[in-house]
């Protein structure tokens, strides 16, 4: 398993950097010709364009969103603003349209749209916006979590690639973070993501014109969406089942890491946790659901389909999650306390070693940090290979979906506190990492007075950092 995560991190490197250099040298790879309006065709030059922001109880950040997507620079008459509002709250259902009524005031073309209940969640959500009337006569679709303000200018910059481009069905852009300097919580995570977005991303979109869509911060072509079959609610991973089924339609998507959209990253433990359960459960299940599919697609190369199957998630999620856990969680802690369990050199120290670095070198400006995020990945990846075990089989919190919280700005911070102390008692505290936490702990004081082998250095902060993430010390109280 080490050995395919290294390979997979080289190969993955090599292409991103080439992609970099190539195209500083020889410019964009696809067109990108600005729409322009003249005095015969007016604004009819610009494409129907539909900006769709799905909502779920969203009270502090519901009016970012809808600001930024009322500010896009489109001619008014090409442009509809949809708010999908699944919020269960009369106060904060309120509080969003009147907000979109005052846009309405302006002059916006905006549209507040609920539903009777949250049947298919987020993807049902989706769904339903798409079934209005006003919707058919639109080219293209933009999507934004709540949480998301795009620059005025994000439209001119996306669709005239759509536009020039009738193969591409997604223009990706990526994401861009408010409160990476929060915490140390974010700081780690604003790690994961930079290597998601600039190497992942970028290798995938150079490579294989394929990609996960990110489920936000994105521009679809209506028909891309519409001819596969629309948006899926069988799993978690909605974003990642409709790119998937595109892609096998022989559908190509272009990542744009140009193109920067503000968000906002969980500032709190039980909200991470909840988001990366999503993120591990539905790909699991996805798969389970899909490979056939994959493998009897007609429109895509065969090494196409092996990246997807390969690349995309045995190797980047069910590995990487499983590796991480098992080798430097169970094996490191078990070969301490057993003499017969030897663990090679270059596998306990050179092979983490070299896919931490190029796993960290997205976020040059906190490689300082390598050492507790390496940490922290490898507790999160207990979390993770949970969720992927619940997905493969289909268990009871399979199809579990939690609104991941946010809190709009650094300012309100220390509700993440005051939310902290109205949780019951017994959801502080997580079992099983603090199980884990113990069992290492015992191999650390074992090596320490028995072996004297050095393994404590590592295993003292790995169970420092089981216990941190098992009492919940994790997050924005926990300064960086």
């Amino acid at each position: 398993m080490s050995v395919i995560l290294l390979a997979e991190k080289v190969f993955l490197g090599v292409i991103s950097a080439a992609v970099n250099v190539l195209r500083r040298r020889s410019g964009r790879p696809y067109k990108c010709d600005p729409i322009v309006q003249d005095d015969e065709t007016g604004s009819a030059a610009f494409p129907m364009v539909l900006v769709q922001i799905p909502m779920y109880n969203e009270k502090e950040v519901y009016h970012l969103s809808i600001g930024a997507a009322c500010r896009l620079t489109w001619p008014a008459d090409r442009l509809t603003v949809q708010i999908l509002d699944d919020s269960t709250d009369d106060e904060i259902k309120e509080l969003v349209r009147s907000e979109c009524d005052r846009w309405a005031k302006d002059g916006v073309n905006i549209r507040y749209e609920t539903r009777k209940d949250r049947a298919g969640y987020k993807a049902g959500n989706l769904k339903e916006g798409m079934r209005h009337g006003y919707v058919q006569g639109c080219e293209f679709v933009a999507m934004f979590d709540a949480d998301f303000q795009p620059a005025p200018d994000f439209l001119l910059r996306t669709v005239p690639l759509l536009v020039r481009n009738p193969r591409i069905a997604l223009v990706q852009a990526r994401w861009e973070f408010v409160n990476a300097n929060d915490c140390l919580l974010t700081r780690m995570q604003e790690m994961s993501m930079d290597y998601h977005f600039k190497v992942e991303q970028e290798a995938g979109s150079s490579l294989y014109s394929f990609f996960g869509y990110n489920g936000t911060a994105g521009v679809w072509r209506k028909r891309a969406i519409v001819e596969p079959g629309g948006w899926e609610d069988r799993t978690t991973a909605e974003d990642m089942d409709l790119a998937l089924r595109a892609g096998l339609r022989g559908w190509e998507f272009l990542y744009t890491g140009g193109i920067k959209v503000k968000s906002e990253l969980p500032s709190s433990l039980r909200a991470y946790r909840s988001q990366q359960h999503r993120w591990s459960c539905g790909p699991a299940l996805l798969l389970k659901k899909m490979f056939w599919e994959v493998l009897a697609a007609k429109k895509v190369s065969v090494w196409k389909k092996l990246y997807m199957i390969y690349n995309f998630f045995v190797a980047r999620r069910i590995v990487w999650a499983f590796y991480t856990f098992f080798f430097f969680s169970i094996l490191v802690p078990i070969s301490v306390l057993f003499s017969e369990v030897q663990i090679p050199v270059w596998e306990l120290i050179y092979i983490p070693v070299a896919i931490n670095v190029l796993t960290s070198v997205g976020t040059p400006r906190s490689i300082h940090l390598i050492i507790p995020w390496f940490l922290f990945e490898n507790v999160m990846a207990l979390h993770r290979s949970k969720a992927l075990m619940i997905g493969f089989f289909e268990a009871r919190r399979a199809n579990e979906w939690i609104v991941t919280q946010k809190l709009g700005n650094a300012q309100k911070m220390k509700s993440v506190g005051r939310t902290k102390e109205n949780r019951r008692f017994k959801d502080r505290f997580h079992c099983l990492e603090l199980w884990i936490g113990l069992l290492i702990l015992m191999s650390t004081c074992y090596d320490y007075l028995y072996r004297a082998d050095y393994f404590y250095i590592f295993l003292l902060p790995q169970s420092i950092m089981y216990f941190a993430v098992g009492f919940d010390f994790m997050g924005a109280s926990v300064s960086s």
